[in-house]
């Protein structure tokens, strides 16, 4: 079974619906693509879509909203649009079902509480990883994740069996810079990647579309010079100076990894073009418009901690989480300058369409 770490459940002060703002805009800057991708590139007939059918939406990675119900409002009502077209009025009637996707121990409780009223469609939720089969074959036309793949099922085997030259390789600081480590996690990112696309292609129709935002690194920027990469390294210095202090155990420092990866443009092309299950119908960098924000380590801790806190929580202990999160924001305030000028990350948009 995929390794899990949900966002932070109900709709507390720490929680992912609170804190998820970076994710939202993500979903906002996404929203005019969608539009133009199902206005372009969907066609009902290559479906062979009728009256009769019921139009099938997945949302992989849906955490607790509210991101999820906005991404899927501006989907349904790019099809509404599309279905005012002359040659698609007989299908004005067709209803929607939504089927939000997450790990077993997603917060879905609080994810259905907070469904819009208003609502357009029938909700299911799937519970389960995204690396593996979710639905049946063939039924479903449009595929959502955002801000979801950089998320790995498990973290490189090379990395937690003690037999390997790259177990407790370098510091938890500055591991992740280690070229071997950036290796590892980069095969792991491609085996799932090639288990989600094979996945996907069997449960979307052909020519059914997948709109895929995640954030990447530019082609030719070290790790070290990315805003993931300062994270690891405020992360890592928090971890390390706790361990000096008697806090943690350096052992579990040591052992500390997170399952992510950060892709970047030309390997996850790579990865698709080779899968040859869908083509690539648009792929471009995101414009995401947030003018100037004036860094604050209290918003920046939130922010990382409804990410992160239950892969904490599940190394280090429930009992330490309060502690270690105090004592990053400590670590983020010392580091703002370097925070706050890193932006070599991008978000990047991909339309696919299943291969006929």
């Amino acid at each position: 079974m995929a390794q899990s770490y949900p966002m932070v459940s109900g709709d507390g002060a720490h929680s992912y619906a609170k804190n998820s703002t970076l994710q939202r805009r993500v979903v906002d800057a996404a929203k005019e693509l969608i539009y133009e991708a199902i206005s372009d590139k969907l066609d009902l007939k290559l479906l062979k879509f009728d009256a009769s059918n019921t139009f099938q939406i997945a949302d992989l990675g849906c955490s607790i909203g509210p991101n999820t119900f906005i991404a899927v409002q501006n989907i349904i009502e790019a099809v509404e649009l599309k279905l005012l077209q002359p040659d698609h009025q007989n299908l004005s009637s067709i209803e929607f079902q939504v089927l939000f996707n997450d790990h077993y121990d997603n917060d879905f409780n609080t994810l259905f509480k907070s469904l819009p009223h208003s609502r357009k469609y029938f909700a299911a939720g799937v519970p389960g990883s995204f690396h593996n089969r979710l639905f049946p074959k063939a039924t479903l036309h449009f595929v959502h994740s955002s801000y979801s793949l950089h998320w790995l099922s498990k973290v490189p085997k090379e990395l937690v069996d003690q037999n390997s030259p790259l177990w407790n390789k370098e510091s938890a600081r500055r591991r992740r810079f280690v070229k071997e480590v950036a290796e590892a996690y980069s095969g792991q990112f491609k085996n799932d990647m090639e288990s989600f696309l094979n996945a996907r292609a069997q449960e979307l129709v052909p020519g059914g579309l997948m709109v895929i935002t995640i954030h990447a690194i530019p082609d030719g920027i070290p790790f070290s010079q990315t805003d993931p990469g300062v994270l690891a390294d405020v992360l890592g210095s928090c971890l390390v100076d706790l361990a000096k202090m008697g806090v943690i155990s350096e052992e579990k420092v040591d052992s500390f990894n997170s399952p992510t990866h950060t892709t970047t443009p030309k390997e996850l092309k790579a990865i698709i073009q080779r899968n040859e299950n869908f083509t690539i119908e648009r792929m471009e960098k995101l414009n995401r418009l947030v003018g100037h924000i004036k860094f604050s380590a209290k918003v920046y801790t939130l922010g990382v901690r409804a990410v992160f806190e239950g892969l904490i929580k599940e190394h280090f202990g429930e009992e330490l989480v309060e502690q270690i999160f105090n004592y990053f924001r400590t670590k983020a305030e010392e580091n703002a300058s370097i925070i706050e000028n890193t932006h070599n990350m991008i978000d990047l948009f991909l339309l696919l369409k299943r291969t006929i």
